[in-house]
């Protein structure tokens, strides 16, 4: 407790600082408890912190550290991790390993886990000390870029920075990781090299303009502006909440502080980071508007552009909120990132509102989501979670895969116990979640005990450790899914009058120890459309989304190699035209569904084709290693043909263009750029009503494969426009120019002897007679014949 007393000062000396400005929606309202007071017990994700401990425990500290020995100009003890951890982002799933090991000790005092966060935290206390300024990162060369930045030299772009790959992102792992490791581990000596990083950052950019510091922030830099709040909180020093703001990107503040939702387009993740230190700043700071400003991004976001699993975006972006064609047809569908980070900004605004509906979400996505990507059989964390009907999932392996979704998953199978239970004083326990688990709370504990969602409520037992009664006020959480007036509560057998305020049952009383409380909360079946009410519809029961495997056949790469794009499911993507729709009115389709009396197991009729007449269902969370199916079109009988003959006619199309391609980019977005190494100078990123660009005014470049096939031409999609043209070169040799032509598409042919029988080929964009290149959205190399 002594560590959260120490922040509470932090807290309470800068509130003084800015006594004027509004309270509303800053003030916390509730406190959560330390992760290490809180133990899962048997369940689904027992399971799952335990299959955590293996993964983290599998991978060789050494090899992570690596990055961050050679950063120091120390002999590293092993080579770096291959994957994302030797191509450009050496050192991120250090620091996100840091946290990990963090909320795991915390969470079940592993002791093996806690010898390896000592060994992590102490070599890179000699990296620090080694350092001798406090710096501490495991960037490429980082030193020669970071004194660039220090001397005003500020070369930034969305996923880049001064050449090397967002260096900001990388290095904020590093930060949050010391701060875990002594708010959530309570490791002294972590506070100490925390500070040294933050001042060291501080320096670096203390003579940076207004002006140059928010150009630098247009590259990913994950949500520093948070942990330097922390910092300020931590120390009750004012200079670094000042960072923290200086680390506040104001393209994507300014608008959520007018309540304008400009998210269509962007890089999904890239945001989500920067409003959690929004609203860290704000309670800091007692800053009601920068409240409402995350608080409106979270209600966007979760009401008009996430699905019934919690995730949002396709392709690592926000697409336009009224239409999710992309999110029904794309193997990339949701990121777990983006979900990770959306239940840390939720955990913040129910502390300072209490409210319910925070919660409702928190557990959809928490069930849905998170808990669905790791796999419980063989282990490995999930990057996409494809909404496309038919198709599957892919998972990491610990020596092989090293993406921001296995730094993220990491942690999140450390965190399960931290929003179970939360408290008010000593008078006021809530519980918010419906997870077997064990809470020590003063004198008392609280055993929760249930099968939920396979039983409908819960059990919660008291027990006194010193056998004296206490009393308090239990609230347990009304969940939206459930009807309030089929509650059934019961203390020590004996039927209890339900009483309901602000979302919570609350019962107030003298407990005495052994009392035990049962709560009956129903299930029902419920329909829910996708946001731009296309009739594509999920189904859930309570809150868990239920789904219907698929088969296993051709689940290509579905144990990730470590290819950068191994994270993506590329296996065959079956017909959508073959895909079931549910033939009826959108009025009775609950009628389609009957479940199995005792059973998570629901049975789907009224479907067409006939052979999937009959289709199962089950809790989308317990499919893996398996296609899956989680929306259906509803259709009526007249509307199922011509919707067969218009998709077949696309995915012709799309199948043929495919068959041809021997590589391809999707510009603007980050990992196919990365993928695909990237350069450039002088070149910007945006989108056109939801579709990435990337256009330049001197040129950029992609190494590219030609997988063993004849290579013929670049097929290049753009947008046509007068004033704007651009040359294309393979190695040194122009291959053509182009400023218009027909839909946006030109085929540049490609003599045999320009690529010959090389695998690998640099292809490269320029700006050609005008100033500036038009709009270029994806580039291929394609073949004669499939």
């Amino acid at each position: 407790m002594k560590l959260i007393t120490q922040k509470l000062v932090g807290l309470l000396f800068l509130a003084a600082l800015n006594p004027t400005t509004a309270l509303a929606q800053t003030e916390p309202k509730v406190e959560y408890f330390d992760i290490s007071d809180v133990r899962l017990t048997r369940s689904a994700f027992k399971h799952a912190e335990d299959m955590d401990i293996q993964y983290l425990l599998a991978l060789n500290p050494d090899r992570l550290l690596a990055p961050y020995l050679k950063g120091a100009g120390l002999e590293p003890k092993a080579d770096n991790y291959p994957n994302w951890e030797n191509t450009g982002l050496d050192g991120h799933i250090g620091g996100h390993y840091l946290s990990a090991l963090s909320f795991m000790y915390a969470a079940t005092g592993n002791e093996e886990i806690g010898r390896r966060l000592d060994y992590v935290l102490s070599e890179l206390k000699r990296c620090q000390d080694t350092a001798g300024d406090g710096y501490l990162c495991g960037v490429p060369d980082g030193r020669k870029m970071w004194k660039e930045i220090e001397q005003g030299n500020v070369r930034a772009a969305t996923f880049g920075l001064n050449d090397r790959w967002v260096p900001l992102y990388n290095i904020h792992k590093t930060y949050a990781g010391l701060r875990d490791a002594y708010l959530v581990a309570h490791r002294e000596e972590a506070k100490d090299m925390l500070i040294k990083l933050t001042d060291w950052m501080e320096r670096t950019t203390a003579n940076l303009t207004d002006e140059q510091m928010q150009d630098m922030l247009r590259s990913e830099h994950g949500g520093l502006n948070e942990t330097f709040a922390d910092v300020a909180a931590i120390t009750g020093n004012k200079r670094y909440l000042k960072l923290a703001h200086r680390f506040s990107h104001e393209i994507i503040l300014n608008p959520l502080l007018k309540q304008e939702d400009k998210l269509t387009g962007i890089h999904a993740n890239t945001q989500i980071p920067k409003v959690i230190g929004f609203k860290r700043i704000a309670d800091i700071e007692k800053n009601n508007e920068w409240s409402k400003a995350a608080d409106f991004f979270w209600q966007t976001v979760v009401n008009n552009r996430s699905i019934t699993i919690g995730g949002n975006s396709v392709y690592e972006h926000f697409h336009p909120a009224d239409n999710f064609e992309s999110m029904r047809t794309s193997e990339q569908g949701p990121e777990t990132c983006n979900t990770y980070n959306m239940l840390r900004l939720t955990k913040l605004l129910y502390a300072t509102s209490a409210d319910a509906k925070y919660m409702d979400y928190y557990e959809r996505a928490l069930f849905n989501h998170i808990l669905s990507t790791q796999d419980p059989v063989q282990g490995g964390f999930v990057y996409f979670t494809p909404m496309r009907s038919g198709h599957y999932r892919v998972y990491s392996q610990p020596q092989t895969s090293f993406w921001c979704c296995v730094g993220s998953g990491l942690e999140n199978h450390a965190r399960y116990g931290e929003m179970i239970y939360a408290h008010k004083g000593n008078d006021q326990l809530y519980v918010n979640l419906f997870i077997p688990s064990t809470l020590e709370w003063g004198d008392i504990n609280i055993e929760q005990s249930t099968s939920f969602p396979d039983e409908e409520g819960t059990s919660v037992t008291v027990t006194s450790k010193k056998g004296k009664n206490k009393k308090f006020t239990l609230n347990i959480r009304v969940p939206e899914w459930v009807n309030a007036n089929e509650l059934l509560l019961t203390i020590n057998g004996k039927t209890e009058k339900v009483e309901i305020s602000d979302g919570y049952v609350k019962i107030n009383r003298s407990w005495k120890d052994g009392d035990k409380l049962h709560i009956s909360m129903p299930m029902h079946l419920r329909a829910i459309d996708m946001p731009d009410h296309s009739h594509n519809y999920s189904f859930l029961y309570g809150p868990i989304v239920l789904a219907s495997r698929m088969g296993t056949q051709r689940q290509d790469g579905m144990f990730a190699d470590d290819s950068r794009g191994g994270h993506i499911a590329q296996g065959p993507r079956l017909s959508l035209q073959n895909m079931p729709v549910i033939v009826g009115s959108t009025d009775d389709i609950l009628s389609h569904i009957s479940k199995t009396d005792g059973k998570m197991e629901f049975t789907l009729k009224g479907v067409s084709p006939e052979n999937y007449e009959g289709m199962k269902l089950e809790p989308f969370y317990r499919i893996h290693e398996s296609r899956y199916m989680a929306y259906w079109p509803v259709l009526s009988a007249s509307e199922v043909q011509k919707r067969q003959e218009e998709v077949a006619r696309q995915e012709s199309i799309a199948q043929a263009l495919e068959a041809r391609t021997a590589d391809k980019v999707t510009c603007g977005e980050q990992q196919p750029e990365s993928d695909h190494f990237v350069k450039m100078e002088w070149s910007e990123t945006g989108n056109d009503g939801g579709v990435q660009w990337r256009e330049t005014r001197q040129w950029f470049s992609y190494r590219m494969k030609t997988n063993g096939r004849k290579v013929t031409a670049v097929r290049i999609a753009f947008r046509p426009e007068n004033n704007r043209d651009a040359r294309v070169l393979i190695g040194d040799t122009e291959i053509g120019l182009f400023a218009t032509a027909p839909n946006g598409i030109i085929k540049l042919p490609v003599k045999s002897d320009i690529i010959g029988k090389s695998e690998t080929v640099t292809l490269k964009i320029a700006k050609g007679n005008k100033n500036i290149t038009p709009h270029i959205y994806e580039v291929r190399l394609i073949t004669d014949n499939p």
